[in-house]
């Protein structure tokens, strides 16, 4: 029921609150329109090389994620040359990966320039608009889950929020054989983080060379000093039926 106060007394007004029923989060696909605003599917490009060196070269964590920044074995086949000059107009990039086994978002982050990301296994990408950041906060409601086949090579935007792939879901059942992915940036990105000397509001949420850090209050970045601004659930994609 909803109540009003008025000269002293408390009115009972009689009307019930409207109730507001919550969204279940559903796994989207990065070839739908909804992925548009944050990214697209890159077309054209053979990585057939690369994810097999992925595979053959990298381990992969059964209980954590490892990322490296950049890989020479990676960075040496030609897909290295073709990425930097057709997908980045030009610019020196880096190649490495993320593997392992994950299913929360845990954090958000951001960088100047595009992500490439390629997955040898299906995977589920956490997204968000940096758009709604405000004040470095952004309620969790605001992520959306997208599917991501094996092989397909997906960038996304600067200006869409990320961190960790998940494993992929299928009929409610999270998959136990984990990932491996191709992560490709900006040339010494996600490396030392600068010392530099605060100027505005921003520069508290960096967290490495190029790399904006938004995390939940129930993490180890949290724990290890990163800015904490995700509000609400710390999403959890084994609880998505």
């Amino acid at each position: 029921m909803q109540c009003i106060f008025f000269n002293g007394f408390l009115y009972n007004t009689g009307r019930q609150r409207p109730y507001t029923k919550k969204k279940k989060m559903k796994i989207k696909s990065v070839f739908s329109h909804s992925f548009e605003k944050y990214g697209k599917v890159l077309t054209g490009y053979d990585v057939t090389d690369l994810l097999k060196k992925l595979d053959e070269t990298t381990k992969k964590p059964a209980d954590a994620v490892i990322y490296e920044p950049g890989d020479a074995g990676l960075e040496s086949l030609p897909i290295a040359k073709e990425l930097s000059d057709n997908a980045y107009g030009g610019m020196p990039i880096q190649i490495g990966y993320c593997n392992g086994y994950n299913t929360k978002l845990n954090c958000l982050e951001y960088h100047r320039g595009s992500e490439i990301n390629i997955p040898a296994n299906d995977i589920v990408l956490l997204l968000a608009p940096l758009q709604s950041v405000k004040n470095g906060k952004l309620n969790t409601s605001a992520v959306e889950a997208f599917y991501v086949p094996k092989g397909t090579p997906v960038l996304v935007y600067e200006t869409t929020l990320h961190y960790a792939p998940c494993n992929a879901v299928s009929g409610g059942e999270v998959s136990k054989e984990g990932f491996r992915v191709i992560i490709v940036l900006p040339k010494d990105t996600n490396t030392e983080k600068p010392a530099i000397k605060e100027i505005d509001f921003e520069d508290k949420l960096l967290w490495a060379r190029n790399k904006w850090l938004i995390a939940h209050p129930d993490t180890t970045e949290a724990k290890n000093g990163a800015f904490v601004g995700l509000i609400g659930q710390n999403i959890d994609i084994s609880r998505i039926k």
